[in-house]
Order: structure tokens, then C-alpha cells, then sequence
């Protein structure tokens, strides 16, 4: 799994060889960059890329360089956690801790209800 850190590390010391290239997965534009490095143009073409991995957040990031199709999202409307691709382990433990919110009457059977149907929606 890359780093975004680490990302922004080597693109800073070694962008301008395309040594940042290699390290997120775009191995022929790291050749493009080593060939060309004489020109100095993969150096201009570093700085902007070291700028937008440094705004760039760690779900874009994620999404982008390690493959994931989505990291943790909160539904503010449902009020409840959303992970796309869940186990049946994953949901059945959360189930469990959505049935002991509503035993110790932090939420509503209507509220308990809704939830575990969307958790089972998404299996």
C-alpha cells in the first residue's frame, strides 16, 4: 500500500528522474521522466505534481495510487457509517453493536430498524 507521505518525499528528492512515478505504479511515465531528465522538463512537471499530492487528500489519494474504490464515508442524513462492499462479518458486527445502542436506549426501534435494514441493503 503507498503512502502519500512517502509519495511526497521521494517526488520532492528524486521527481525530477521519475523516481516518484515508479513508486505510485506509473512505471512508463518514470521511464519517460529518467529519459528525459537531461531536459529538464520532468523537473517543471515535478514541481506541480509535488504540489497537488501535498493538497490532495488521503482518500483521493487512496482512490487514485492504492487501487481502493472508496474509503470510509459517513451518511449525515441516515447518521450512519457506509462501507461499499462489506462483508457479511463486517455488517453482522455491526448489527450486533446497533442492537446494543438500542438496548441500552441511546437509539429508537424506528432508528434500529432503518439501519439494519440499510446494513443489509448492502450486502
Amino acid at each position: 500500500m503507498r503512502n502519500r507521505i512517502v509519495a511526497l518525499l521521494i517526488t520532492f528528492f528524486g521527481g525530477a528522474f521519475g523516481l516518484h512515478k515508479f513508486y505510485l505504479g506509473e512505471n512508463f511515465a518514470g521511464i519517460l521522466y529518467f529519459v528525459f531528465s537531461w531536459t529538464g522538463i520532468p523537473m517543471v512537471l515535478t514541481f506541480f505534481e509535488f504540489l497537488g499530492l501535498l493538497f490532495m487528500s488521503e482518500r483521493d489519494f487512496n482512490l487514485k495510487f492504492n487501487g481502493a474504490r472508496q474509503v470510509n464515508t459517513f451518511d449525515h442524513q441516515k447518521n450512519i457509517q457506509v462501507l461499499p462492499n462489506r462483508s457479511t462479518q463486517e455488517v453482522t458486527k455491526t448489527i450486533i453493536d446497533l442492537k446494543k445502542l438500542y438496548d441500552n436506549g441511546i437509539i429508537t426501534a424506528e432508528e434500529y430498524e432503518s439501519k439494519r435494514r440499510k446494513l443489509l441493503d448492502s450486502i
